[in-house]
This record gives structure tokens, sequence and C-alpha cells, in this order.
């Protein structure tokens, strides 16, 4: 089921002509009251309860909203146009809002894909683009977004890990971007059907689980560790090169493999130590 325009006329020019129509009805009332007749109020009467009938076809259409109209419950269209409008008086008129919302939802706790539990949860924003496929094709549109979105999100969880751990692997926590891109394209395909279209959907919310997050944290804080040591010592190595070469380029000083491999180890020492160095002074010669 797909939407389609409504008849409907505008409201104003309408209303001029129901107007003229009463008092044409007022005027027959009082000509046939003159008359002295039984019958004679009878056709105005009749004419002013048709008209009154009438205007039960008025309605109001505000910017970014639909009327989504049923004729003895077959549906019959929707207005779109915004403004004072008329209609057959016999529709039924239901409104749906096509203003872009939002909603975030509940912190969902879910494996990912290396089977650590974690928490997430994520912002959806859509709008209702098919207002036939809103209202008939699902029971609640409403909830149906947000049951829906949950279980996209649920799903998206499971497809990546938390985090690569410099593996290169797209994460939850480094592939932004890509993740969200995935979130709303799972969301989309479970709501196309209840004519929604989903504008952007983002995580708000991503952690590991109490029961793991001081595990995972000391993992964190081991890998960062890690990866400065690495710095530092190639920094550490390419200092002490670059030290040995200059002594030896100038001819400060003429060491032999072993002293040199003691000043490496030395100067390693000082570079590399997360401690001030305690300076040693040697009052004999090189050699003791």
């Amino acid at each position: 089921m797909n939407e389609n325009q409504a008849w409907s006329l505008p409201g104003i020019p309408t209303l001029l002509v129901l107007i003229v129509g009463f008092a044409i009805a007022v005027a027959v009332f009082i000509s046939g009251a003159n008359a002295h007749s039984p019958n004679g109020p009878l056709g105005g009467m009749l004419l002013f309860g048709f008209i009154a009938f009438l205007t039960k076809g008025f309605f109001q259409v505000q910017p970014n909203q639909g009327k989504v109209m049923q004729l003895f419950g077959r549906y019959s269209g929707t207005v779109r146009d915004e403004g004072l409008r008329w209609t057959n008086p016999f529709y039924s008129k239901r409104d749906v809002s096509l203003r872009v919302r939002n909603f975030e939802s509940s912190k969902l706790k879910v494996n990912d894909n290396d089977g650590n539990p974690i928490e997430i949860a994520a912002v959806v924003v859509w709008q209702v683009v098919d207002t036939a496929e809103a209202v008939f094709q699902v029971d609640d549109y409403e909830n149906f977004v947000q049951i829906q979105s949950e279980a996209a999100l649920r799903q998206m969880a499971t497809s990546y890990p938390y985090d690569s751990h410099d593996t290169g692997a797209p994460s939850l926590r480094s592939h932004g971007k890509e993740v969200n891109q995935h979130l709303r394209d799972e969301i989309q395909e479970r709501l196309g059907k209840a004519g929604v279209d989903v504008v952007e959907a983002r995580i708000s919310h991503l952690a590991y689980a109490q029961e793991i997050a001081q595990a995972m944290l000391q993992r964190q804080q081991a890998g960062a560790i890690i990866a400065a040591r690495a710095r530092i010592v190639e920094g550490a190595v390419s200092m002490v090169e670059m030290a040995l070469e200059q002594l030896s380029a100038r001819g400060v000083v003429t060491l032999d493999e072993e002293r040199k491999a003691a000043m490496v180890s030395n100067l390693l020492v000082v570079l590399c130590g997360e401690r001030a160095t305690q300076p040693v002074v040697n009052t004999g010669t090189l050699h003791h």
C-alpha cells in the first residue's frame, strides 16, 4: 500500500459558498413561514441541515503534517496541502506528522564480535515519508520504529569488536563513521515497510560492561605502556647511535667493542629509565 493524494478543495472559497447557501436556507425558511403553510419552512430547514452537514468536511493541515482519509474503512488518500481544506464529509481523518523526529534508545547490554559484554545506545533521527504505509502496514509505527531500531542496534553491535587492539580491523570505538552508516542501513532495512526514512543514526553510548570494565582498562593501559616504551627505546637507540658516530668522527675518545657495549648499556639505562639516574663519579682510570 502506497500513499496517494486525496481529493480536497481550498477551504476559504468553499466556506464562502456555504455561507451563501446558509443565507439562501434562511430566506427559504422565512418565505415558507410567511406563506402560512404547514410545510412552508420545511424546505429551508432541510437545506439548512444539509449545509450544516457539509461543514463537517472542513479540516486544517499544519505544515509538515498529513491527513490520512478513509471512507468507511477504505483508504482514500492523504492531504498534505497546508491551511484550511474541505473534502467529503463522510471521510474519517487521522493526523500523521511528517516532521523529523528523534529518540535515544535505552542502554543495551550485548556481546561484541569478540564475545565481550558491552553497553551500547544510539540516537536515531527519522521521519515518515509514506503516510499510508505508516498507518496501515504496521499497528503502531512509533513503537515499531523504537523496537526495530534497538533490534538493529543489537545486530550491528555483534558485527564488530569493541576495540581492534592495533589490528587495523574496523571496531566500534575506532571506526565511528563506518559503524554509524552500518547502523543506519540496518535500521532502514527494517523500517522501510513502515514508510519511515532514517535520516541519521549514531552511537551515543559505548562502554564495556561493568563485570569486565576493570580488566579491559588494565589491558588498554598495558597496551599504551608497551606502545610508549617502544617509542622510547626507538628514540634511545637513535640517540646512542648518533652519540657513538659523533664521538668517533670528532676523535674525542677511542673505545673498543667492550667499552662501546658498556657505554651503550649506560646510555640506554639513562634514556629508558623511569626514574632519574644517580651519577657515579669515577676517580680512577677508564680501566679501573
